[in-house]
């Protein structure tokens, strides 16, 4: 599920306590996160001792104070916290004044310029497209693209016109091409698949895919990455790839791409293993993690109890993985797909009938 070894400098960093950043945010993220302390909580003593600190962001935080990520949560985040979970958001599809999404601003604010999404196959779902084995990671670049939130919108002479700028920097292309190259060096294949359309356009996604080539041959780096294989795949072939009839892993192993990009094929590649509650994430930067999961709030099933915890309680895994603490990561992600091969427990978005309280009790049990 997650790269073999922590990739990162601050995963050396001794602790003797752990402060957790909770972050529930809307609909079924206060549903999952608790599964994910749970899940922490009963690693015991072979993690520092942890404190979980709850914080507030969200669509209805905003609505009810006009505030989506409150000042104090950041505060926190930056002088209390060693890392966090966020849960899910609402972000509505409609223009609410005053509104931005939280998490797109905590990426953006905690400089958590990656976000890393391991894609991998354990059992078999009525709801899964391909039957094959699948195990890759797409490293998504956080803080640029379109979602910089740069919109305009005028009348001219074919009426109402919107435009919205598109940012790609040498800066963050570089740095998120590295973090694909480390990730890549941790896993067997070692193979990095640039994901861009500089068929089209040419100038942004031209600058991000000779950036990300260019990794390799940047001064001191004097063959690092000798080991690691370069191809590149326009974004929609790649998706196209990922339910065509050659197995994705005989593709794909590492993908990097820009945040939309990363944002569409990750989602897409959640079909492949069967539902997006089974895929995790974190954000990462140079001195912090954010686990999260990749679903979304789940408005329609919210408060039902049947919300699916194991892409919650993977990030948990992901982000102990990544600060060090790779034996209790281990012991979480063993029991999640312990679960999930035996099939007595699980949620609805698997084909099962189990509650999410349930699962969490069979997981947190086997850890």
């Amino acid at each position: 599920m997650a790269p073999a070894a922590p990739f990162r400098s601050m995963a050396t960093i001794a602790r003797k306590s752990l402060k957790i950043g909770m972050i529930p945010a809307d609909g079924i993220g206060r549903e999952v996160l608790p599964g994910a302390r749970a899940a922490i909580e009963a690693l015991g003593t072979s993690i520092p001792k942890t404190e979980f600190i709850h914080l507030l962001a969200g669509f209805e935080h905003f609505q009810k104070t006009g505030t989506a990520l409150p000042n104090e949560t950041l505060e926190v985040l930056k002088n209390e916290c060693d890392c966090a979970l966020f849960g899910a958001v609402s972000s509505p599809s409609r223009k609410v004044t005053g509104y931005s999404s939280p998490i797109v601003a905590l990426r953006k604010k905690m400089d958590l310029y990656a976000n890393i999404r391991p894609v991998s196959s354990v059992g078999s779902f009525p709801h899964r497209t391909s039957n094959q084995a699948v195990d890759l990671v797409v490293v998504r670049e956080n803080t640029e693209c379109l979602y910089i939130k740069e919109e305009t919108q005028s009348v001219g002479e074919k009426g109402t016109e919107t435009r919205a700028t598109r940012l790609i920097t040498e800066y963050a292309s570089r740095r998120i091409g590295e973090m694909a190259f480390k990730i890549a060096l941790t896993r067997p294949r070692k193979h990095v698949t640039i994901i861009h359309k500089s068929n089209v356009l040419s100038i942004t996604d031209g600058l991000f895919r000779e950036t990300v080539r260019g990794v390799p041959a940047q001064p001191g780096m004097s063959g690092r990455y000798d080991s690691v294989t370069i191809a590149e795949q326009l974004v929609d072939s790649a998706v196209y790839r990922f339910f065509g009839q050659v197995t994705p892993n005989s593709i794909f192993d590492v993908m990097v791409a820009p945040n939309l990009y990363g944002d569409i094929i990750s989602d897409a590649a959640a079909a492949l293993v069967g539902s997006l509650g089974l895929v995790p994430s974190i954000n990462a930067g140079d001195s912090f993690i954010m686990g999260e999961p990749v679903h979304g709030s789940a408005p329609d099933i919210a408060g039902q109890d049947i919300a699916n915890p194991m892409a919650a309680i993977r990030s948990a895994a992901l982000m102990l993985r990544q600060l060090g603490y790779g034996d209790g990561a281990g012991r979480i992600e063993k029991a999640v797909d312990g679960v999930i091969r035996e099939g007595r427990y699980l949620t609805p978005d698997l084909g099962g009938k189990s509650h999410t309280s349930e699962v969490v009790g069979e997981i947190v049990k086997r850890i």
